[in-house]
């Protein structure tokens, strides 16, 4: 008779045991794999788990697609991957603090080995495969979809828009130029002005020394004049000719 340790190196038993992993019923690799994660001190070692961990979730998020599975089986099957993505994550962590590279920066997203991504590798406990037609867990989430689709509303047409756009949007009302309303605004602004004027204090209406009123604000009924560009320049040139005499007369 043959012995246990005989047995385990037998060409059939490792076959076995191989076809069993591939089929998500037992997991080789978990029993080589280390629990302690954070007292891992080697970036390829954390690199060779982390990718073990990968392999385990794809194998089995493709065996959780298989219609002969119960729904007991599915949810223990969609318990164990949710477990491997939270490991995965803990092996990403030990590998960012010992100086490797970053996995984490892909928003959570999870590649098997053949470079595909497997959907519902977010954050979180998530439902794979038939795990989302469960029996609960499908209407929760026709009700998260009912609930996003009444959020979400329409955006407008630009054709739309214009429909409810008229000339007192751009400030071309009709009674915009009332003399009535004139009157009044000016009213209420010589109003606000004495109110100011009497907060401040005796002596505040009195304009400062060398002050000189713009025009249009010296209630002379003259409007605003702008000085031409000619004058702008002849200006400019007298203040630099004044610049160089005293540069020259110092």
């Amino acid at each position: 008779m043959a012995r246990n340790s005989e047995k385990a190196q037998s060409m059939l038993f490792r076959f076995r045991e191989a076809q069993a992993a591939d089929l998500g019923i037992i997991d080789a690799g978990r029993s080589r794999r280390p629990r302690a994660i954070t007292e891992q001190d080697s970036i390829p070692n954390c690199e060779k788990w982390r990718g073990q961990v990968i392999k385990d979730i794809s194998r089995k998020v493709s065996r959780i697609q298989e219609s002969a599975l119960s729904d007991f089986q599915i949810r223990d099957l969609n318990d164990e991957i949710n477990k491997l993505m939270r490991e995965k994550h803990m092996w990403e962590v030990q590998i960012r603090n010992l100086g490797g590279p970053n996995y984490m920066r892909s928003g959570g997203k999870v590649y098997d080995e053949s470079g595909k991504e497997i959907p519902g590798g977010g954050r979180g406990y998530k439902y794979f495969g038939r795990a989302r037609e469960l029996p609960g867990v499908k209407e929760m989430f026709e009700a998260a979809a009912k609930a996003k689709h009444d959020d979400e509303k329409p955006l407008e047409a630009r054709a739309d828009l214009r429909k409810q756009v008229d000339a007192a949007y751009y400030g071309y009302a009709p009674d915009e130029e009332d003399e009535k309303l004139l009157a009044y605004e000016a009213m209420k602004e010589r109003e606000a002005f004495a109110a100011l004027v009497d907060k401040a204090g005796p002596g505040a209406a009195e304009l400062p020394p060398g002050w000189e009123a713009l025009p249009g604000d010296a209630g002379d009924g003259l409007g605003w004049e702008l000085p031409t560009m000619e004058e702008v320049q002849q200006e400019l040139v007298e203040r630099r000719r004044r610049k160089l005499l005293d540069q020259l007369t110092v």
